[in-house]
Formats: structure tokens, sequence, C-alpha cells
């Protein structure tokens, strides 16, 4: 018997995905079975309420999908989101996922040894904006998978400069973006309150030269302010004009 409902489990749990408690109790799995499949080395216990089926393997995708019941508004961001459909600029061997989200968490320490990643919480937009706004799943990929479009990306990127990202790069990536739409990109900066992503989406839109950065400075009058300056990871200084 509890071979074939171990049968049953690799025939419906998404391959590649760790199991928490609930999916296995949709699968007919009790707590005191699953505490037996991990004595009998039918699962591995990756930590707390955390499995793997024997001859599995964690993917990026899958470890994320996981995060995604556990961690409010977890989502694929910034310049990841932009590599993973189709902005390519200097990819790493094992480039680190960037993740953002809602409220902070603690990672499994598991989590690391699988997926290089960072993670933020940092607000972006105003409440006005539903925070789902511009999240879905890739065509064809885990639709527990949230990736940014393309327009938040470009904020979070601009979120990262100068903590890790550099403003070369980032201005590299936007050159690749000529595609990216100006109405949905406003939607973002209209709800965004944050001096420096707006200013430097803003500078970053010009370097590009393409259409959907030619008129952004209304954006930045909204917000007001002086001349904004911070100093960034390497030492220096990161200085926007309003």
């Amino acid at each position: 018997m509890s071979g074939k409902a171990f049968q049953h489990v690799l025939d419906n749990a998404p391959r590649g995905q760790p199991l928490d408690s609930a999916m296995l109790r949709e699968l007919g799995v009790s707590s005191a079975l699953a505490s037996y499949w991990v004595r009998a080395g039918w699962l591995l216990r990756l930590s707390k309420g955390a499995y793997l089926a024997r001859g599995d393997t964690p993917t990026s995708n899958g470890i994320i999908a996981y995060l995604s019941r556990r961690v409010p508004g977890l989502h694929v961001g910034g310049k990841t989101a932009l590599d993973w459909q189709g902005v390519r600029h200097n990819i790493a061997f094992r480039p680190r996922i960037v993740l953002w989200g809602q409220a902070p968490y603690r990672f499994p320490e598991w989590v690391s040894a699988y997926v290089p990643y960072s993670y933020q919480t940092t607000q972006l937009f105003a409440e006005s904006l539903s925070y789902e706004t511009g999240l879905k799943p890739l065509p064809n990929a885990n639709p527990g998978v949230l990736v940014s479009v393309p327009e938040r990306a470009l904020l979070e990127l601009a979120s990262d400069v100068g903590k890790g990202q550099s403003l070369e790069e980032a201005i590299n990536i936007a050159r690749t973006l000529r595609n990216l739409r100006g109405g949905v990109l406003a939607q973002f900066l209209e709800a965004c309150q944050r001096v420096k992503v707006v200013r430097l989406v803003r500078d970053i839109g010009l370097a590009t030269g393409f259409e959907w950065g030619s008129n952004l400075q209304k954006h930045v009058d909204r917000l007001g302010g002086k001349r904004w300056s911070n100093q960034i990871r390497t030492g220096e200084r990161l200085v926007l004009k309003p």
C-alpha cells in the first residue's frame, strides 16, 4: 500500500519542486506517512515541512514555486526577469536570481545550496497600484512562478543600481529593450514613489535613444525635490539631477 501511495506521489507531484506538507496532504499523504518515507529513504527532508522525492533534483523554477506558496508577492524581478524574457547581457555561469516580495522572509538554508539568489522587499509603488500588477507566469513555464513584465522589471533594475548593480550595465541592458511599451512603463512610473528609481529610469531611457525613453521628465517633476545624492556600495557617489 505504501509503495502504491508513493508511486501516486511520483506520478502526480511536479518534478523539480520541493513538496510541502499541504501538497503531500493533497496527494493523500499524512504527516505520519511522510515521516515513515523519510526514515525509509523515499523522501528527503530538506527542512521542516519541505520534502524531495527520491531521485528528484530541485530546479530554480521548482524552488521558486515552492517558496511562492509561503512568501507573499514573491516574484522574479529586475535583471533576472529581463534575462528570462530574452534580454541577455553578460550572463554568468550561475547567475544570481533576483527575487522580490512583499514581506521579509527567512529562506531555508538549503535554497542557496541549489540556487544563488537575492531577495528584497523594497516598496516601489503606491498602494493604489495593486502589487500583482505586471506579474505573470512566462508562457509554457511553471504557473507557480511569477515574473515581472519588462516595464516593471526596468524599475526594479533601476532600484538595484548602487546595491550591487552598476549603472553602466543597467544602461546596456536597457539598450536591448527597443520594444518596451511606453504606456505600460508610464503606469509604473506614475505609481512609483522612489525619487531615485524614477530619475534613474529617466536617465537610462534617455541613454537608450529609444522613443519610450524620450519623454519621462514629467514623472520626475511629479515627485519634485532637489538634486538626489547617495553613496553607493562601491564608495562612489550617485548623483541624480531633478
